[in-house]
This record gives structure tokens, sequence and C-alpha cells, in this order.
């Protein structure tokens, strides 16, 4: 069976091939592989098995489309979070989705970078490819994250000594990389602060160890990539190639040879699917803007 490891130089991973076909992140399609969800030339696959452009590869009992692992084309978008929505595709609660908004895609799916918890607002990066994201999201790539912060209560000098040099939380040591203050009068500060790691409410965490409360917390850089003003709380916009190209070289992927302009990009746009959302607003199908 040709899932086997191979001498051939086009032999790959399974989940990469999945992941860039826009499947899901490689994280993620490592689970469907355990659970059984995919099939390589009729046989369940195993994790660690790879694969060749003849292998019938099929999820869920569906076929790959060749031309969907080969052609897929990579897209990112940039969105501003409101706070009171979740990071997860549907809510037992009910409550928003940060996916609510977003464009309607055929044949791929939305993978979101990294989380927000409801009561964080600001940048949010999502992919079609697989394999961007879990390189953007693995500790190992060590993405710098930026954050604007207000705090309520006194912050002294030695307690921003102690927020870059390291403090024990309970899953381990944590710290920011560089902390500003940027503002604010009497007890609210404000604050803004970086940071290389993804653990859950870290930045909250790190703040409250120093017997401050964080009042309201935004995310206003992702590696590379910052919220243009153009895109307000719950807008999207989609990256050219060329706005792209910095986060690929953040993580060593190539860029592709041809770019897209903004103007072919929202050419693409025209008649697309409309964009579900709130009775309320009047969407821009071309960069997700209330009117």
């Amino acid at each position: 069976m040709s899932s086997r490891v191979s001498d051939k130089p086009q032999n790959e991973k399974l989940q990469k091939v999945l992941a860039r076909a826009g499947f899901g992140s490689r994280r993620e399609l490592e689970k469907w592989i355990e659970a059984g969800r995919v099939s390589v030339n009729g046989k369940i696959a195993s994790l660690g098995d790879r694969v060749e452009p003849d292998d019938k590869i099929y999820v869920d009992g569906k076929p790959v489309s060749k031309l969907r692992v080969a052609t897929k084309k990579r897209r990112v978008l940039i969105y501003n979070k409101p706070l009171g929505e979740v990071t997860t595709k549907s809510d037992p609660e009910g409550r928003p989705t940060v996916f609510d908004r977003l464009p309607r895609l055929t044949g791929a799916r939305w993978i979101v970078i990294g989380r927000l918890d409801i009561n964080t607002m600001g940048l949010l990066l999502f992919t079609t490819d697989g394999e961007l994201a879990n390189k953007l999201m693995h500790p190992s790539s060590e993405i710098e994250r930026e954050y604007a912060v207000r705090v309520l209560g006194e912050v002294t000098q030695e307690s921003l000594d102690r927020l870059t040099s390291g403090v024990e939380l309970e899953d381990g040591t944590a710290k920011f990389n560089s902390v500003k203050k940027t503002g604010g009068e009497g007890a609210n500060q404000w604050y803004h602060v970086t940071l290389a790691e993804g653990k859950n409410r870290e930045v909250r965490r790190l703040w409250e160890s120093q017997g401050v409360t964080v009042s309201r917390l935004m995310r206003v850089r992702y590696g590379p990539i910052t919220i243009p003003k153009a895109v307000r709380t719950g807008r999207w916009e989609e990256l050219t190639d060329q706005e792209m190209r910095p986060l690929l070289e953040c993580v060593g992927i190539e860029p592709g040879q041809q770019t897209e302009s903004r103007a072919s990009r929202d050419k693409r746009f025209k008649g697309s699917s409309p964009i579900k959302t709130r009775k309320r607003d009047s969407i821009d199908p071309r960069r997700g803007n209330r009117r």
C-alpha cells in the first residue's frame, strides 16, 4: 500500500496533505485519523501514514478530489472580534460565534488561528490552509502576540519587573516579552504587552498574579499582522497575496509566485454567497463591513 513510507520525493504525511486541502489544522486532522475517519486506497489510515499523488484518499467515506489537494488557493482573513462572541463554530448556549459573520466557502473551511475568550476583543486570523494554521499556532514558531490591556489597581515597578522576568502560574512559568504603559489616570491604566505563548487566559492571569484586575483586553497584533483602522469591531477583511507574504515568511512558508491585487480580490468576491448576519446589519460582501 502506498501510504507506507516511500523513497519518492512527492511522498507526504497524510495529515499535511489534508491540511493543505483545507480540511483543518494538522493537529485536528491527526485526531480524525486516530478516530478512523480517513482511509487511503480502501484501508483505514493510521497516524504516520504517508501518501503519494496517485493515492485515493477518503474522509468520512467521501473521496478527496486530487484537484482540491493540488490547486487549493490559500486564503487568510483578519477579523476584529467584538465582546460576547465565542471562538467556536457552534455554542450549546446559543451565543454568537466568530464564524457567524465570515464569508461562506465551497469545498473548504475557515480555520481559526488562536483563540480569544468571550470577554476579549480584537484581532483573530482565519485561513483555509491547515498547514499555515498549524505553523502559526505551534509553540516552536514563537509567534509574538500584542495586546492592549486596561488594568484596575496599583501597578508598581516591582510588579512590572516580575511580569517580564517570570511568574509561576498553575500551568508553569509565564512572562511578558515587554510591557509598555500607554495611558490612563488614577486606578485605571492602559498598557501594551507582548508575549509569544498562547496559554489559556495567560494575559489576564499574569496581571491577576500581581493583584490587579483586567477590565478590558484587546489583541492588536498577531506576528506581523495588525488590525487596520478600517476594520472596525465585528468586521473582517481578506488579505491579498502581497499582504499575506510577511505572515508566510515568519513561519518559513515560501510565498507563491503570483500575487493578487486588491482589485482582483474584490472582483472575486462579486457574486459570492450572501453572508449570514443579524437583521440589523448590512454587510459589504467584499469586506464584511457594516454600511
